[in-house]
């Protein structure tokens, strides 16, 4: 079976053709800057290849349509005709409580992806634009929903709520949802095989570092607790996200500043974090190598990047009463080998322990710690998008 994953952002469509019967590649790349001057689309072949094709594409269904064109053309194509995708997986950011598990789409899901719009409205709207394409484009195909949400949804009540109103929960669904959750869901269980560990009857600790970031909890396959929470903002500090601060601190500025709510969501999302810190950049490889020179701002950005993700890892630990495997994954969980060390450095009481021989390791699957440590320390690169098909790939047997 041959299954497109589409992941629709407010600018742009990444997507990527897999062969599940072969497990190939088939094709992969990104439509960039929907809706705005210089938009193109970027497509890496089979034989790895790329292709950048520049277009005036002003909203989603045009790109979607600039995908399947580029998938099924004679010089670049995967594939001799759209008759050959037999499924598409869609990423949806933000299923609320409706959603515990991948879904088929139908009319009754897209509305309630509708419903969740008011607490993701950033992601949830360019989510249903693609789901809405391929509805016009490829109308006969079935299509399936894999919710970021939905690997959280097995947190107990008192890891997910927070300490306000509780009426303001009822009434608006305010709770910690948790993001990222294809990843911790996928690296975990391939952790799991990896390292011949029953899944079932193990505890984790997975490390989705990257631009955006999150640390979970995984018990006997299950999240207990995740480091993001009503939106992706809480948590850990990221590239351009602040994480955890002091809501006072936001109603600080809000009056100091007169701003409202729109310019102060901007500033903690899009100009805090590593990048508001550093003042350089929200890229780690830009901020190791100011640190490298010996730039102080990078050189702090850094270290509280580090100790976030050290400080969420040792709560969980609390939270688990113990923990078998800590996974690293996500850009700089599987290249940033300093932010590795630095992040295990200190949990040596607990029987942490990193060969810094092994910890060299770049993007590819390994374990990181050494023979006698306690916990295993791994490195296990995220595969959302065959998550997302191998779901599809479910779901579609299952309804047919």
């Amino acid at each position: 079976m041959k299954i497109l994953v589409l992941n629709c952002g407010s600018s742009s469509v990444k997507y990527k053709l897999l062969d599940m019967n072969s497990n190939e590649e088939l094709g992969s790349g990104g439509v960039e800057k929907i809706g705005m001057k210089g938009s193109f689309l970027k497509h890496v072949r089979k034989d790895g290849q790329k292709v950048i094709l520049k277009g005036e594409i002003l909203e989603h269904q045009t790109a979607v349509e600039y995908i399947l064109g580029v998938l099924t053309s004679q010089k670049h194509g995967a594939v001799e005709s759209l008759e050959e995708i037999n499924a598409v997986g869609h990423r949806v950011v933000h299923g609320g409580e409706k959603f515990n598990s991948s879904v088929l789409i139908t009319d009754e899901v897209i509305q309630k992806i509708v419903e969740c719009i008011d607490i993701a409205p950033l992601h949830n709207p360019p989510n249903l634009a693609g789901i809405n394409a391929i509805n016009e484009l490829l109308p006969n195909v079935p299509q399936v929903a894999v919710f970021d949400t939905a690997f959280h949804q097995t947190m107990p009540e008192h890891a997910y709520m927070y300490g306000i109103p509780y009426s303001l929960y009822t009434k608006y669904g305010i709770r910690r949802y948790g993001f990222h959750g294809t990843s911790h869901r996928y690296v975990s269980r391939r952790a799991c095989d990896f390292l011949g560990l029953d899944y079932s009857n193990t505890k984790m600790i997975t490390a989705h570092i990257g631009n955006g970031a999150s640390v979970t909890a995984i018990e006997n396959g299950k999240s207990i607790d995740t480091s993001m929470g009503f939106t992706p903002i809480e948590g850990l500090m990221m590239g351009t996200r602040s994480g955890d601060v002091d809501l006072g601190v936001v109603t600080f500025l809000m009056e100091k500043e007169m701003i409202g709510a729109a310019s102060v969501s901007t500033l903690f999302n899009k100009h805090s974090g590593v990048l508001g810190v550093s003042g350089l950049s929200s890229d780690m490889r830009d901020i190791e190598n100011a640190v490298a020179n010996g730039d102080e701002r990078a050189t702090l950005a850094l270290e509280m990047y580090e100790y976030r993700i050290k400080k969420y890892i040792g709560s969980y630990v609390a939270a688990l009463n113990g923990v078998d495997v800590i996974v690293f994954t996500g850009g700089v969980g599987e290249n940033q080998t300093g932010t590795r060390i630095k992040v295990c450095k200190g949990l040596e009481f607990m029987g942490v322990k990193v060969d810094p021989e092994l910890n060299k390791i770049r993007g590819k699957e390994m374990i990181i710690s050494t023979p006698d440590s306690s916990v295993k320390v791994v490195v296990i690169p995220t595969d959302e998008e065959f998550m997302i098909a191998s779901d599809t790939l479910e779901i579609v047997n299952q309804s047919n």
